[in-house]
């Protein structure tokens, strides 16, 4: 089965530069030249070979950062995916093959396995909650709330689960939340003037959203001429009241807040365009994935 027939995307990949700086910053925080375990009793010239398992179900994501992390410890290094990136696997699958030096071998492995962990947990809890949403319309969202130095690689995982990336960073849109508001207010302005001052500095090219938590406020945020709303906290039955004034004023509107697996189709159900989901990158579970050796020699073939 293909990530299409999966019903998932197939983004494109990370550049390799991107991918190997990220890989060279893990290895030395692991010392992974410097391993006295595997130096103490694997000789270097000890081939082998071992298998990459999946040990629970999920979607794999990361197979470009194992095979730059092995690239790094040992060129000789062979990584041989068994399965494509984006696929949906079952508890026991084989992921990928590794032959070569092994000692190289074992100084990548945990580097190699935290990121194919991490990055397929995020991939597979984002294709759930697409999935979950799935022909209502509803668009699923990442947010900031990434391990700080992973965005990219996490965000790349998103979009592998199917999801979409909101703002990459302070610089990629304006979000006027309710901080930003309160700055405003502690001036003597209120909801509708942190609206104007935004749009005014905003240029064309530049989008600007605007958080609110009732509809009042976003009655005032359209009226001061918002054009996209972050709806949060609203309960299911208020977020449909408020998407369908929204969209008589021609308004894209996006639902966050304490909204989780269990309760999204009942959000999407709303018509709201955009869900967005913290959890998708704070609170993931990381797929369970093991390496493990073969105790047997690899033959000169």
């Amino acid at each position: 089965m293909t990530p299409e027939d999966a019903g998932l995307s197939r983004p494109a990949p990370l550049d390799r530069l991107t991918i190997r700086a990220l890989v060279q910053a893990a290895l030395q925080e692991d010392a992974a030249q410097q391993d006295l375990t595997s130096n103490a009793l694997v000789p270097v010239d000890q081939q082998g070979r071992a298998v990459v398992v999946a040990k629970s179900d999920g979607v794999v994501c990361g197979l470009q950062f194992a095979l730059e992390t092995y690239y790094a410890v040992e060129p000789r290094v062979r990584w041989m995916p068994a399965v494509s990136e984006g696929l949906r696997v079952a508890a026991g699958a084989t992921i990928a093959h590794v032959d070569g030096p092994v000692h190289a071998i074992l100084r990548g492995e945990r580097v190699a396995l935290n990121y194919l962990g991490r990055l397929s947990g995020i991939a597979t809890q984002t294709a759930d909650c697409v999935r979950a949403v799935a022909g209502s319309g509803a668009r699923i969202l990442d947010t900031r709330k990434t391990t700080p130095g992973l965005r990219v690689a996490e965000r790349y995982a998103v979009r592998v689960g199917g999801g979409r990336n909101h703002r990459n960073d302070l610089r990629s849109a304006m979000l006027v939340k309710d901080n930003h508001i309160a700055a405003v207010r502690a001036r003597g302005g209120g909801l509708a003037e942190a609206v104007r001052l935004a749009v005014a500095a905003a240029g064309p090219a530049t989008a600007v959203e605007v958080e609110v938590t009732s509809l009042d406020e976003l009655r005032e945020a359209i009226d001061a001429g918002a054009r996209a709303v972050l709806l949060d906290n609203l309960t299911p039955g208020a977020l449909a009241e408020a998407v369908g004034l929204a969209r008589q004023a021609g308004v894209t509107t996006e639902a966050s807040g304490g909204i989780t697996l269990a309760t999204l189709p009942d959000y999407a159900a709303s018509g709201v365009d955009f869900i967005s989901l913290g959890a998708l990158t704070h609170s993931v579970t990381p797929m369970d994935i093991s390496l493990q050796v073969v105790p047997e020699a690899l033959s000169g073939g």
